[in-house]
């Protein structure tokens, strides 16, 4: 009897041993959410809306450097260069020999045009002296035909001279300026065999040798001015209200030097949106010395909201 009361009590304890643990076990999963829940202030806060809400404040457009005057000077006419005088690099004015063509035959047919210019210039002088003799002889005949000296054939033969010989003085004076026009045509090719600087800048590359035959129209030098400094970029029709002509920006060029921040002004926006693009093309002058910075480069533009 007393073993069987044993085994009665030694169940009922593994009994209430088991549902204490089922009990602990059960209250350690419906703790755990809320400790959960208290720790996580303590872990770092994932970014808020309102946290990227800042940039929008802010745009940064890119565009190159670059500047009004920038052009590969061509050759106006075909021959052969004969002569270099700068080379990339060489800074240069406006009208500034660059290169010669052969021009020997240019300058031949010049001068023998001139000859022939002021000889049909000396043969008109010619023919006004003599006008002015048959006019003078026309104004003798008519005096003498009032006092009946002379017939009136006489008198007409005098007057017809003198018409005569203004209509030669006015061919000749055409001859003369069909001369001059030649004259100045071979001149403008002439010129046309030195290679000039169409404005102030810098010679960035050269194309060509001496020796070489180049044609009309090829290239021979690329010139482009140094100043102002531009940069020209494109912004979203939507930041419109952003900008307008004679606002400052802000431009940054990963080319210059580090940590340089210059200033530029805008001068000109397109008036019409891009349908491609949805965007408007802006130009903005750099104020300033902006020693670091070159044609070409890549800048970027920061613009804040207003």
């Amino acid at each position: 009897m007393k073993h069987a009361n044993f085994n009665l009590e030694l169940a009922l304890s593994l009994g209430l041993a088991i549902l204490t643990i089922a009990v602990d076990t059960s209250c350690s999963r419906t703790a755990s959410p809320v400790n959960v829940a208290a720790a996580a202030p303590a872990q770092p806060a994932p970014m808020s809306t309102a946290s990227v809400a800042a940039p929008a404040d802010t745009y940064t457009a890119t565009g190159p450097i670059v500047v009004e005057n920038q052009v590969d000077v061509a050759a106006q006419r075909e021959g052969v260069v004969t002569e270099i005088l700068v080379e990339p690099g060489t800074r240069v004015r406006k009208g500034q020999l660059l290169a010669r063509l052969d021009d020997r035959q240019l300058a031949a047919d010049l001068e023998a045009e001139k000859a022939k210019t002021a000889s049909i210039e000396a043969d008109l002088n010619n023919w006004k002296a003599e006008a002015k003799v048959l006019e003078s002889d026309y104004e003798r005949a008519r005096k003498m035909w009032d006092a009946q000296i002379i017939t009136l054939e006489q008198l007409e033969h005098a007057k017809f001279k003198a018409e005569a010989d203004q209509w030669d003085v006015q061919r000749v004076g055409h001859l003369l300026v069909n001369a001059q026009d030649t004259e100045k045509s071979l001149q403008l090719e002439l010129e046309k065999t030195q290679v000039v600087a169409p404005f102030d800048g810098v010679v960035a590359r050269r194309y060509i040798r001496a020796g070489q035959t180049v044609t009309r129209d090829e290239r021979l030098f690329w010139v482009t001015a140094t100043a102002p400094l531009r940069v020209r970029f494109t912004l979203p029709s939507r930041f419109l209200h952003w900008i307008k002509v004679g606002d400052a920006v802000k431009v940054t060029a990963a080319d210059a030097s580090p940590g340089s921040e210059h200033s530029a002004r805008v001068i000109q926006m397109s008036p019409v949106v891009d349908p491609a693009s949805g965007s408007v093309e802006i130009l903005a002058e750099f104020s300033g010395a902006v020693s670091d910075l070159r044609p070409g480069m890549q800048a970027e533009v920061h613009l804040a909201k207003p």
